[in-house]
């Protein structure tokens, strides 16, 4: 029999709706329930393409004898973290404090079910003892007993656990600090520290992508470009990482896309669930690398990962879908690996001969004794090697890979997460409109404004944000990860295609920032609103994660929209962020890169470049700004007849039937200009 969680939308709950265990989602009635009948509650926390999530759930979940112990002794809580990451932060940051490590997924927290503060925790735990971790259902029997019998300790572990939470909150901001760009060095120093020279990223295995922090180093080395010692090293840390990890089995080399993480120091064998938040990113970052250097691999990887994305994780309803799963069949990377005789039987001779030396099918077997596909020889080695030209090898390799690839389609493909989450549609709109422009690719902006036009008619309801969407249900108030992330996707679509119902969606979403989510008297911004569900604790996280901070990009698109349209209100509210986070950024500004790129805006404007005029010229001289790398620069070409545009963008107007151009920087614009030349003249970098 169905469980209650059976009328759920997240596919991950659903996953375990037929489950024995008797689970609730999270709900007022499974606390009430859980008081009223004297039981801990069980929190498991997870997400459909997690491979330990389903680990113990084949263990121990599906187990009826597990089963049956667990619905004796808890009220079981069943947790989607994609969903609701406001209950994932909180007890992420308590298993971490409870236990002095990290966490991760699954997360399972016992908690009191009169406070909801947990009093014992850890991640995944087998069904035997091994590993130096009990078995799951002897921690079950301890951790009830240790409930029942010392119950004065459960409270004040509990009331411990609080007071630690109100010390993490950031310290209100310092009247009178000096904000200056002495961070940027200490990030600088530290990203070189850390950097594996050899193979790029940053620590060692496992290695993520971190997307932010490649992005700063570009950015680093693009303010020095045009001065005597330009910061090389900068550029070349972001280069390595890019091309090692789209050369490693990080990158799908068949269908395009990345995976999560690097379980190796080389990006070669990856952990293979797909994720839209990371790829997302990386399109934009790619795209924007192959601006910055010219490297076409780079230009080849951002169109790669477009098409997937689009053929892969776009839904009919234009929104993207969440997640691809790490496993198919029971069996983690199953659905990618390849034998050698397998390959050989699908290509000539000639070909098998090329693909198997540019992707290491002639050396030893990488995963668990097959290959994975990892690019071993690069294609002017084998033109050399082979006295072809590279563009035959590249055709030889693109035919090969799109055989592989029609016969990987008949396989058993990883289970897809169909659920649509805005902060993580907004994170791929920007990548779409970042790489339409820079690629010249119309498809993509198509595809940016389709997202945006989904979320406008679906997830946002009475001038407010809900986070997910599924089967027609949308669900749970959004985040400031989705307020933030949408207005800095739209602000990027706006210059790839203006649209004036775009901007005032921005403006509605940016009002609802300042109202429901700034902490006007501490400054910056909750992670939820002020009318969301009371939890134990309301975090104002600062520093990156796996995504942006949500801080870092609401300063940073508060600016620059508040530039934009002249409206102080947003430039007041991204000061106040700043200078609430100081702190956090002055000690770890490597941890806090959104930020850090909100914060040299502060410091230096962004460049707004307003082209007026008719609709072929001024999208001539916007694609002409587009070709260029310029982090710093927003160019919005706007149709002369564009009505009722708001604030100082109506001040912009085109000027006796001529096309024209508006280069401001901060409070201050130059002269209008009438020609390409002259607009030329007044921009940084031509």
């Amino acid at each position: 029999m169905p469980n209650r969680l059976a009328d759920e939308t997240s596919p991950y709950l659903l996953q375990h709706a037929e489950n024995p265990v008797d689970w609730y989602p999270w709900s007022a009635q499974a606390f009430r329930v859980a008081r009223e009948a004297g039981k801990p509650v069980l929190l498991s926390i997870g997400y459909s393409a997690c491979h330990w999530c389903h680990v113990m759930a084949h263990e121990s979940f599906e187990d009826d004898t597990t089963a049956a112990l667990m619905n004796e002794l808890y009220v079981n809580i069943k947790v989607d973290r994609e969903e609701r990451p406001d209950i994932d932060k909180i007890y992420q940051t308590a298993h971490q404090l409870l236990t002095q490590r990290g966490g991760g997924w699954p997360l399972t927290m016992f908690l009191d079910p009169a406070t909801q503060h947990p009093f014992f925790g850890g991640t995944y735990f087998p069904n035997t003892a091994r590993h130096g971790l009990p078995a799951f259902a002897d921690l079950l029997q301890s951790v009830a007993n240790y409930f029942h019998d010392r119950p004065a300790d459960v409270a004040a572990q509990g009331e411990k656990l609080v007071e630690i939470f109100a010390r993490l909150d950031p310290s209100p901001a310092v009247d009178g600090v000096t904000i200056d760009d002495a961070p940027f060095k200490q990030a600088r120093a530290t990203f070189a520290r850390t950097f594996d020279k050899d193979y790029g990223g940053f620590g060692s295995a496992p290695k993520f992508p971190h997307p932010t922090t490649v992005d700063r180093l570009l950015r680093d080395w693009r303010k020095t470009a045009n001065e005597p010692d330009p910061d090389l090293e900068a550029l070349f840390m972001a280069s390595l990482t890019l091309a090692r990890m789209s050369d490693g089995g990080i990158y799908d080399h068949l269908g395009g896309g990345f995976c999560r993480y690097s379980v190796d120091r080389y990006w070669q064998i990856p952990h293979f669930e797909k994720m839209l938040y990371d790829n997302g990113p990386l399109l934009a970052l790619y795209a924007q690398a192959w601006l910055a250097t010219g490297e076409e691999r780079f230009r080849q990887t951002a169109d790669e990962t477009a098409d997937w994305m689009q053929t892969d994780m776009r839904a009919a309803n234009g929104g993207f879908y969440s997640s691809r799963d790490a496993d198919s069949e029971g069996v983690e990377g199953k659905f990618y690996v390849w034998r050698p005789e397998q390959v050989r039987k699908l290509l000539t001779a000639e070909q098998f001969e090329l693909f198997s030396q540019r992707f290491g099918l002639d050396q030893p077997a990488n995963f668990e004794g097959e290959w994975h596909l990892c690019a071993h020889q690069g294609i002017e080695d084998l033109a050399e090697a082979h006295a072809r030209s590279g563009e035959e090898i590249n055709a030889s390799i693109a035919a090969s890979r799109q055989i592989l690839l029609d016969e990987r389609a008949k396989r058993v493909a990883p289970a897809r997460d169909d659920k649509q989450l805005t902060a993580w549609n907004a994170l791929a709109i920007r990548g779409f409109a970042v790489a339409g422009r820079a690629l010249g690719r119309s498809d993509l902006v198509d595809q940016a404004s389709l997202a945006v036009d989904f979320i406008r008619e679906h997830v946002y309801v009475d001038g407010r944000l809900l986070a997910t969407y599924k089967d027609g249900r949308a669900r749970f108030a959004a985040y400031l990860d989705d307020y933030a992330f949408l207005i800095d996707a739209i602000l990027e679509l706006l210059q790839a295609r203006w649209n004036s119902t775009h901007l005032t969606f921005a403006t509605e979403l940016a009002d609802v920032l300042l109202e429901h989510f700034e902490d006007r008297d501490a400054g910056g911004f909750w992670f939820t609103a002020d009318d969301h569900e009371a939890l134990m604790h309301r975090p104002k996280p600062y520093a990156d994660e796996s995504v942006p901070s949500g801080n870092g990009i609401a300063a940073s698109v508060l600016q620059r929209l508040g530039y934009l349209l002249g409206e102080t209100r947003y430039l007041d509210a991204a000061e106040r962020c700043l200078r609430a986070a100081w702190p956090a950024i002055a000690e770890y500004p490597h941890g806090h890169v959104s930020l850090l790129n909100a914060l040299e805006e502060y410091l230096q404007p962004p460049e707004i470049i307003i082209i007026r005029g008719a609709s072929e010229e001024v999208t001539e001289w916007r694609d002409s700004l587009a070709k260029i790398y310029a982090p710093n620069r927003l160019v919005f070409a706007i149709a002369g007849a564009a009505p009722g545009l708001p604030g100082a963008l109506a001040e912009r107007r085109q000027i006796d039937g001529k096309t024209v151009a508006y280069c401001c920087k901060g409070h201050h614009c130059g002269l209008p200009a009438t020609s390409w030349k002259s607009l030329a003249s007044q921009i940084r970098g031509i």
